[in-house]
């Protein structure tokens, strides 16, 4: 990969004719480093928010060594790019032989489920193992997060006793329980209140868990989304694990995969044609942009016009816009409002911000689009949790009155503290 100070500086040496995603590791670097100072456990990376290579290696190299995985292709990946991590398989359900493999091949031996099937699923695909760490997921109900994952997956809080108690024989090493409260979670307490349920159905079945995984939902900051401070959560969690009915050797996971990698990668592309307040690009929903499109998060974007030394930002007077993607596909449109220069034309580029999660990770090759070159950057990310721009993205000044009243609403003040049960 090219490196870069700045995505100006590739703008002006070249004028890319495919999209190109930005990779900033040094963001990645200071987001897994506060994770480890501040998150009182084992922090697990969720491979599925970005799979790129150079992430896994940048985490390997600033400590982060443990990785939640959902697919063989995931284990495989992490065995090329961090031979030796402990993997844990977490999707709740697998096949047989994935788990034959997962064991037998690649020595994962944590697993994930949320039914008495999977359970003999797993028994009987690893031969009956008796160094399985089995983890029950529980479906909670929370509020405050942009995606709900409860539909989907966990055992109905009713029905966990049995299932626990289930899992609980079954394995001699270790049992545990995990939730997930919801991607790009708004409100820190989800945590705490999660793990008040977890552990009423922990003392309902009458057994002794080992760990304690609080699932990823850490948000990242977009426009018409700015969190609480990440502290908030940290506090949350340590206030909620205190008051749960554990073990004092109990351990404590996450699984961070948004928060870890959502500053860390933009995408340039190029304006191929405007129709009035509507942009055609060539990257789209079947690119990097999927949220952008079926969500509707209007993302940070910059304008860069001009060739070689020429070329440079554009502020000037802002209006919105809409970007349609280059397919045929007409559910290929992404609706903002993206606020750019009045100006914009053909051959302009755009950045579009806070990518580095669930942007690259979507890409299909759908129309025969899709084809993006990665490069290396140093500069900052449009907006950053943890301290490298702020916690500020631009924006016209008719919403910079209603993000403060968001700032506000979402704010809360900091509960009791509890005696943590860890001592670390």
């Amino acid at each position: 990969m090219h490196t870069y100070h700045t995505p100006l500086d590739l703008v002006r040496e070249r004028s890319p004719e495919r999209p190109v995603a930005f990779a900033r590791p040094d963001a990645v670097a200071v987001a897994a480093r506060w994770f480890q100072d501040s998150f009182k456990g084992d922090v697990f990376y969720a491979v599925k928010a970005n799979p790129s290579p150079w992430v896994i290696e940048t985490l390997v190299k600033t400590g982060v060594n443990s990785f939640d995985v959902a697919s063989i292709p995931e284990i495989e990946l992490v065995a090329a790019h961090a031979p030796g991590a402990r993997m844990a398989f977490m999707h709740p359900v697998k096949s047989r032989r994935a788990i034959a493999e997962a064991y037998h091949k690649h020595g994962v031996k944590t697993f994930a489920l949320d039914t008495h099937e999977e359970l003999a699923k797993i028994l009987e695909a690893t031969d009956g193992a008796d160094d399985l760490t089995l983890i029950v997921r529980l479906a909670v109900q929370t509020e405050g997060a942009s995606y709900s994952l409860s539909g989907k997956f966990g055992v109905d809080l009713h029905e966990a006793p049995d299932l626990l108690l289930a899992a609980r024989r079954a394995t001699q090493d270790r049992m545990g329980v995990s939730f997930h409260v919801g991607s790009q979670c708004m409100r820190p307490t989800a945590y705490q209140a999660a793990m008040a349920q977890a552990s009423r159905a922990i003392v309902r079945a009458g057994v002794v868990v080992d760990v304690v995984d609080v699932g990823g939902g850490f948000p990242s900051i977009y426009p018409g989304m700015v969190p609480p401070d990440m502290d908030d959560y940290i506090d949350s969690i340590r206030r909620g694990f205190a008051e749960m009915v554990v073990t004092e050797d109990c351990e404590l996971w996450c699984e961070p995969g948004r928060a870890l990698v959502a500053e860390a990668s933009s995408i340039l592309t190029k304006v191929e044609l405007r129709k009035a307040d509507a942009l055609y690009l060539n990257d789209g929903s079947y690119g990097s942009l999927f949220d952008a499109a079926h969500v509707k998060w209007p993302f940070p974007v910059k304008l860069y016009r001009g060739e070689g030394d020429a070329a440079r930002e554009v502020e000037g007077p802002l209006k919105p816009f809409r970007f349609y993607g280059p397919t045929c596909d007409s559910m290929d449109h992404m609706p903002g409002p993206f606020w750019l220069p009045e100006d914009i034309q053909e051959g302009d580029y755009i950045e579009i911000g806070m990518l580095g999660a669930y942007g690259v990770a979507m890409n299909t090759r759908f129309n025969g689009f899709g084809d993006a070159e990665t490069a290396i950057v140093h500069d900052a990310p449009m907006a950053s949790m943890f301290g490298l721009a702020g916690r500020t993205i631009r924006l016209p000044r008719e919403q910079q009155d209603e993000e403060r009243s968001k700032v506000v609403r979402l704010s809360r003040p900091k509960g009791r503290a509890g005696k943590s049960r860890r001592k670390r």
